[in-house]
């Protein structure tokens, strides 16, 4: 069972919002919001993503918005949303600023018609990671990447590519969006069929139930809807598709 049947089995509609697991991954998990616009939802998951003993996450994910955070203000218009944090936002570890950076722009753009996050600390931009300084573009889009993995042997014909695994957390199945940086000159869908089929996959703790014998046979656009023609293993042993297996390609297709 995995936790999209919150919405099936109670008829609530429930928002994504990415929490921090274990192993440091930001992981796709769902939330109910009270809010009734956009600006309330919006700091609604800001709130809950602040490290706070009011926290009621599943066991094994956690918040990760420093401690006494405050979210002063939201703004939002033309697809575009600026979000304001006191100064104890700048408070993150240096080993997760990265994450929590990705981990709000995923949960604020997970939202509908939302295309770009401003991040404002004090109501000045927020130009730089705190302890890096490494430089951060602003506004922000999923380009920022989430759960980034290298793995490159040359600066050519890199890609850029969203594979969505698995995580067993507690008995419970949670997507995982990895963005992966390789050296690979085919098409994303391709790649990304080859990366969930593949016997072996590098992150620790991360799974997926594609078939090592699944092929993509072809694929084509329609009207903006794309469909993949797949071999016969595409089915388990009941010759039934996995629940699992269709959303990590959806998720996988649509970030990409």
């Amino acid at each position: 069972r995995t936790n999209l049947e919150i919405e099936s089995t109670t008829g609530l509609a429930t928002d994504n919002i990415y929490l921090l697991n274990e192993d440091g991954y930001l992981v796709k998990s769902r939330v109910l919001l009270e809010g009734t616009t956009l600006e309330d939802k919006i700091k609604e998951i800001l709130e809950q993503l602040i490290i706070s003993d009011d926290n009621h996450f599943p066991k094994g994910l956690f918040a990760y918005i420093p401690k006494n955070t405050k979210v002063l203000n939201v703004l939002c218009g033309e697809g575009k949303v600026t979000v304001d944090f006191s100064s104890q936002f700048l408070d993150m570890d240096v080993h997760e600023e990265k994450q929590i950076i990705s981990g709000i722009v995923f949960s604020i753009l997970d939202l509908d018609d939302i295309e770009e996050v401003i991040i404002l600390v004090e109501g000045t931009i927020l130009s730089e990671y705190p302890n890096t300084k490494e430089k951060l573009s602003s506004p922000l889009n999923k380009n920022i990447g989430i759960n980034q993995e290298y793995e490159l042997t040359s600066r050519e014909d890199v890609s850029k590519v969203v594979i969505y695994y698995l995580s067993r957390i507690n008995d419970e199945m949670y997507y995982v969006p990895v963005t992966k940086y390789l050296n690979d000159s085919r098409d994303k869908i391709k790649i990304i069929i080859d990366e969930l089929s593949t016997s072996y996959i590098y992150e620790p703790n991360l799974m997926s139930f594609l078939h090592s014998k699944v092929e993509l046979l072809d694929y084509y656009e329609q009207e903006n809807v794309l469909f993949l023609n797949f071999n016969k293993f595409l089915f388990d042993s009941e010759d039934k598709v996995l629940e699992e297996v269709l959303y990590s390609i959806a998720y996988s297709v649509f970030d990409n």
